[in-house]
């Protein structure tokens, strides 16, 4: 039988995610599960030792976690939406370990790393499945760039002191021309994210659905809307705009985009792997994350 293996990320700018990552890669070695970490961190965890002799390293791609039945990641929701672009296409779950500040993303704490530990080596998680986007750039009727995202992707301006000129359009019928400082297309994951801090609502993570959410626009119909899954989302750049507009995704991978250029943004058909361990509903997560003030509920009597 070929031994178990997880990949460990870690934001390791930061001392504590070094040492949490160093004491998670301990614990896990002694319960004889094997480690795997990406060739720029390795060095930077300071492993020594059996622990560190036995350490695979891999480049990043979108084989790193190919063979693995994990990726563990110590950080906040940066840390785990860059483990996505590894964990995504090898179909590998992600389990988050916050180390950050809300860490909506993130199952577990790391002042509960024995715990988790514990449940990793006896595989006591259950897999959620997060639905994502698949995002296209076209420009003069081809399309120059593909990309994808788990929160959101976003068309925004470039210049802060201009407005960028845009035509939203859902399901090949126009919407709405707005000048505004840009449009996010948010997943229910992403709605408590960007999509969030920009006025759009919070969504259940099991619903199948995709959030349109204005930035600052200058119209009278600028409100967020929800729409079907099924949907294409079109974003164009209207001809003629000055300067250019920028595609983000995730906040992370950018695209700059040329007057007349159209994003479309749909439901992908690969999701991105979450590792749970706690069977918590997403009212409790939501009321931890944001500190939500619920003194005074009597309930109806079940916990």
């Amino acid at each position: 039988m070929s031994e178990r293996r997880v990949l460990v990320v870690a934001h390791t700018g930061r001392a504590d995610a070094c040492a949490t990552a160093g004491s998670l890669s301990r614990q896990l070695r002694a319960a004889g599960v094997g480690l795997r970490l990406l060739a720029g961190e390795a060095d930077d965890l300071r492993l020594v030792g059996d622990v560190a002799a036995s350490v695979e390293t891999v480049e990043v791609g979108p084989e790193s976690a190919v063979g693995c039945e994990l990726v563990v990641v110590l950080g906040g929701d940066g840390t785990i939406l860059r483990a996505a672009e590894l964990a995504r296409p090898a179909g590998v779950p992600l389990l988050g370990v916050n180390l950050g500040h809300v860490g909506f993303l993130a199952e577990t704490e790391s002042d509960a790393l024995d715990t988790t530990v514990d449940d990793i080596v006896h595989r006591r998680w259950r897999v959620e499945e997060r639905l994502t986007l698949d995002v296209a750039v076209h420009a003069d009727g081809t399309v120059v760039h593909e990309c994808w995202a788990l929160n959101e992707a976003s068309v925004e301006k470039a210049a802060r002191e201009r407005m960028l000129e845009v035509v939203v359009e859902v399901d090949n019928r126009p919407l709405s021309r707005w000048g505004a400082d840009g449009v996010i297309c948010a997943t229910p994951t992403g709605s408590t994210a960007y999509a969030f801090s920009a006025g759009g609502p919070v969504m259940w993570p099991e619903l199948e659905a995709l959030l349109v959410v204005p930035l600052s626009a200058h119209a009278l119909f600028a409100r967020p809307m929800v729409v079907s899954p099924r949907s294409t989302v079109a974003v164009e750049v209207v001809a003629g705009t000055p300067g250019v507009g920028v595609l983000w995704c995730d906040g992370r991978r950018t695209y700059e985009l040329p007057a007349g250029a159209r994003v479309e943004t749909h439901a992908a058909d690969r999701p991105v792997l979450l590792a749970r361990l706690h069977p918590a509903p997403f009212t409790d997560r939501l009321v931890r994350k944001f500190g939500l003030p619920v003194t005074g509920w009597r309930g109806s009597g079940r916990s």
